[in-house]
């Protein structure tokens, strides 16, 4: 999952791409772009939440990161990329910018500002998917739905939505990688000791589950 960066507002970005940048909201699960389409831009959310899925199969898919207030994606394209090799949707209301590829690669040698920007959202990215890489080779499914449970408590405090946040634990399971059916039973686990509560939406006590975490050393340990 990514963390957000301390990024520019609308204006901001107006200023330093009078020529193309488009701005654009987009509605709950509404598709930014799909996996296989033209990788021709580089996207920044302005506001909201947008998710990144992978699908191997109709039936075998994986998200792959949450994105915060203040992330790019899609900047692959500047790596030579042709195609999208994910699937970016928006999770709830969302504000998106886009910016064409050609003119964030002029961007990024003549303006310093944004070109530190954007470095140092990459560098956070690759830090966050070394995390849940360790994640996912050395912790157990239900210290794994923990962290996911605390980055949607991020989600929940920045974006503020109107109605409570409603999540699937098919949703979950995905994001952790495990069953339906352990997530279903580690839900009720958390349930019982006040991490989560449910009143038309999910509900989620980030301080407890932030204790919990740090209560639960990463199960494999360097013994060198």
């Amino acid at each position: 999952m990514a963390k957000q960066t301390v990024g520019f507002n609308s204006a901001v970005f107006r200023k330093k791409f009078p020529s193309g940048m488009t701005e654009r909201s987009y509605r709950d699960n509404e598709v930014v772009f799909l996996q296989g389409d033209a990788a021709d831009a580089v996207f920044y959310v302005q506001s909201g939440t947008v998710k990144l899925t992978v699908a191997a199969t109709r039936r075998k898919k994986a998200i792959i990161a949450i994105l915060l207030k203040g992330s790019f994606f899609g900047e692959g394209c500047l790596g030579g990329q042709a195609v999208r090799m994910y699937t970016a949707r928006s999770i709830g209301q969302s504000n998106v910018i886009r910016l064409e590829k050609e003119i964030t690669v002029r961007a990024l040698k003549r303006d310093p500002q944004f070109a530190a920007l954007f470095n140092a959202y990459l560098l956070s990215r690759v830090i966050r998917v070394e995390e849940d890489l360790a994640d996912q080779f050395f912790n157990f499914s239900e210290k794994r739905l923990a962290r996911v449970l605390l980055l949607f408590g991020q989600i929940i405090k920045e974006s503020k939505p109107e109605r409570p946040l409603k999540v699937s634990q098919a949703t979950l399971a995905e994001m952790v990688g495990t069953t339906r059916a352990r997530v279903s039973k580690f839900m009720s686990g958390f349930k019982k000791k006040g991490f989560v509560q449910y009143n038309g939406g999910l509900q989620i006590n980030s301080e407890l589950i932030t204790s919990f975490l740090q209560s639960r050393p990463m199960s494999v340990l360097d013994k060198t």
